[in-house]
């Protein structure tokens, strides 16, 4: 007898399972499609970006640099020069007055006339404001043309009467960079002291009072500046310097003053320039007449030139010869991908060895261009740039 599953068979009926193996499309990319879209160079419109972007990075720290030239660096130059000139000239120290520091007495009658005459360049006194700065001090030389307010303090305007004479001892100077001798001329308050040294005599000034003026207004230092064409009867000083003092000068600051005494060197200093320590004893606030700042002793960027090339080409060879070119040799073997257009970071991969090592090499060449900057060129663009010769502050009341 014949069963059938349709009449109740035991046996069951199968029905086979299929498995369909899963189909890659292009859609999803591989492990390497998706380091090489990763590496992905940006097209030249991106990269010519790049680069402009970098030349305008280096452009501003030109202008950086250049600010912190004129601001400090031509300071530094300054105080050398006069330090050197100090030195060279044969002034008693003041403050080594029979091996203790003494206060000069005041001396009374007609102050006498110290230089009497001078030549251009000559050192004919030093300046000292305590409204400035305990330490204060200033080379006063003959002179007022760029040469000498550059890098010799103040200029003593030659037409003008010499210290203790009757009639008007007028100088200038810069109030902003090199030194900028009258920075501070803003400060100054009626009555402060301005104190003049010559080879043996004292003479000590009181600020009077102050006027803004245009450069062309030479009154200012005339024998009587406030009774122009008579005859002087006071002993005055005056001080000029630039207004504004961070923009072009379109004006001039003058300061006056009146001798309220004078003082004889081998007596001591004025009373002005001194202070008292803790013992009690006399110092005089302003003795620094031969120290020099370590910037100052240097004197000149070559040096920095010079040893940042000499350390570049060492590191140089000695990296050549331990790593070789490490970067450029993993991009033309395909190890790494083909780097944008760039300036640094060209210059980056033309140094030798490890990553670290190339970056000190490319730190060394701009040290080398920042101090070859201060040495040749900018001292260059301060005197044939037009508009940086205005605003250098070398323009002076003629």
């Amino acid at each position: 007898m014949k069963h059938s599953a349709r009449h109740g068979g035991s046996t069951p009926v199968t029905t086979p399972v299929t498995t369909t193996a899963p189909r890659t499309t292009g859609t999803t990319p591989g492990p390497r499609a998706s380091r090489g879209r990763s590496a992905r160079r940006n097209g030249p419109f991106w990269q010519a970006i790049g680069i402009l972007a970098e030349i305008l990075i280096t452009l501003a720290a030109i202008c950086a640099l250049y600010i912190v030239w004129q601001m400090w660096w031509t300071g530094v130059e300054a105080e050398r020069t006069q330090v050197e000139t100090r030195q060279q000239v044969s002034w008693s120290d003041p403050s080594k007055n029979g091996g203790e520091t003494t206060i000069a007495k005041a001396q009374s009658g007609d102050a006498p006339v110290q230089p009497e005459s001078a030549s251009y360049g000559d050192l004919i006194a030093q300046l000292y404001v305590p409204r400035f700065g305990s330490g204060w001090q200033r080379n006063i030389v003959e002179g007022t043309d760029a040469a000498q307010l550059a890098r010799h303090g103040l200029g003593h305007y030659e037409n003008t009467q010499m210290p203790g004479q009757v009639g008007n001892f007028a100088v200038a100077g810069h109030r902003n960079g090199y030194g900028e001798p009258l920075g501070d001329v803003d400060k100054l308050q009626t009555g402060d002291a301005i104190v003049v040294r010559t080879k043996d005599y004292w003479y000590v000034y009181t600020f009077t009072q102050y006027k803004i003026v245009l450069p062309e207004d030479v009154y200012v230092i005339a024998p009587d500046p406030f009774n122009s064409g008579q005859q002087a009867t006071k002993r005055m000083i005056t001080l000029t310097t630039c207004e504004p003092k961070y923009s072009t000068p379109t004006h001039r600051w003058i300061v006056w003053g009146e001798l309220k005494y004078w003082a004889k060197v081998s007596d001591g200093i004025p009373q002005e320039l001194a202070t008292t320590d803790a013992s009690g004893k006399v110092k005089f606030a302003s003795n620094s007449t031969t120290a020099m700042s370590l910037p100052a002793r240097m004197g000149s960027m070559k040096p920095v030139v010079i040893g940042a090339l000499v350390a570049w080409i060492v590191l140089f060879i000695a990296a050549a010869v331990a790593w070789r070119w490490p970067a450029r040799a993993a991009i033309r073997a395909g190890r790494r991908p083909r780097p944008d257009a760039s300036i640094y970071g060209g210059l980056l991969r033309l140094q030798p060895g490890v990553l670290p090592v190339r970056v000190v090499l490319l730190a060394l060449l701009c040290v080398a261009a920042a101090a070859a900057l201060f040495e040749w060129t900018f001292p260059w663009a301060a005197t044939t740039i037009p508009f940086l010769q205005q605003m250098s502050n070398f323009a002076v009341t003629s």
